[in-house]
């Protein structure tokens, strides 16, 4: 049985049970180079990209995409060009996945992760908690966000620095997944949050997270894709706009996000490999914000910025 590493995550959307899976084995250092071939190739699609710790005496790891059976004619040879280059003459294999819920699975091995004074843990590390931590309970699901991941755990760190610097009023989690940022966000103030995302399942499993941690209140969850929904509307302008999703996409909607932060906002970005960050960075400088710090996590970072 394989032992899942700390290198787990969800890309973009979320996406029902997936059937198999391409994969290729290679050391923990290339396994973590080729899922950022694989996220700048397949980034803005509904596929999900991972990396899995198969030996840790040998160092052997796994970098996979997870698709249905009738996907797999066209992904293959993206999944090879995307890294031919780097990594020539690996061998792509592929895997049926078993009838299963697989991200259960992979973070049945995976230890609670401390980013700040959060805590964030499933069910079975409850005993974990200390009297001094804000303890968020998020167990696997069809929408992923556990902290595990270094923009998880990113954005995490960086709420907790922005929130005790300043004041804001409400807030917004663009792309929520889990929900883990908004739920964060209301556990350190009490103010009104706007929790989106385009998938209707990953707003659902939002919802019932933040009932798992005690939140009843403070917290509006909302299906809506990019900034087209009267949401937006209705709970702006924001002092502190939350987007955990991809370059590309952030780059795109910079325009529109500044519009919906208020005259003093912060934002926090992140989804974006190192080598990224100056185009995004270069984006948001244009939309009016500008470059406060950056925090680095296994090759991803989290910005911040403000107007």
């Amino acid at each position: 049985m394989w032992q899942a590493s700390a290198h787990i995550k969800i890309i973009w959307k979320v996406r029902p049970l997936s059937e198999i899976r391409l994969y290729v084995s290679a050391t923990e250092k290339h396994a973590e180079e080729i899922l950022e071939l694989l996220t700048l190739e397949f980034g803005e699609e509904d596929l999900a990209l991972a990396t899995m710790e198969v030996d840790e005496k040998k160092d052997i790891w796994e970098a996979s995409i997870y698709m249905m059976r009738d996907e797999e004619e066209a992904v293959r040879p993206r999944f090879a060009s995307a890294i031919a280059d780097a990594f020539p003459g690996l061998d792509i294999r592929m895997e049926v996945i078993p009838d299963e819920d697989w991200i259960a699975l992979s973070l049945e091995g995976l230890k609670p992760v401390r980013a700040g004074q959060f805590l964030v843990h499933g069910s079975h590390d409850r005993d974990k908690v200390k009297a001094n931590d804000l303890a968020i309970e998020i167990e696997a699901g069809q929408a992923f966000g556990t902290g595990h991941h270094g923009t998880t755990a990113g954005c995490l760190e960086m709420i907790a620095e922005v929130m005790k610097a300043k004041q804001p009023r409400n807030a917004l989690d663009l792309g929520t997944g889990s929900g883990v940022l908004a739920i964060a966000v209301r556990m350190l103030r009490k103010i009104p949050v706007l929790a989106t995302d385009i998938d209707p399942v990953a707003v659902k499993v939002a919802r019932e997270n933040a009932r798992l941690n005690g939140i009843s209140t403070g917290l509006a969850f909302e299906t809506a894709p990019g900034f087209h929904s009267a949401a937006f509307r209705q709970h702006g302008p924001f002092d502190l706009i939350i987007a955990n999703i991809l370059a590309k996409p952030l780059m795109k909607m910079a325009p529109e996000l500044a519009m919906h932060l208020s005259s003093h906002g912060t934002v926090i970005l992140s989804g974006i490999l190192a080598s990224q960050r100056w185009k995004v960075i270069a984006a948001y400088n244009g939309a009016g914000l500008r470059h406060i710090r950056t925090i680095w996590r296994n090759g991803w970072v989290t910005i911040h910025l403000e107007r």
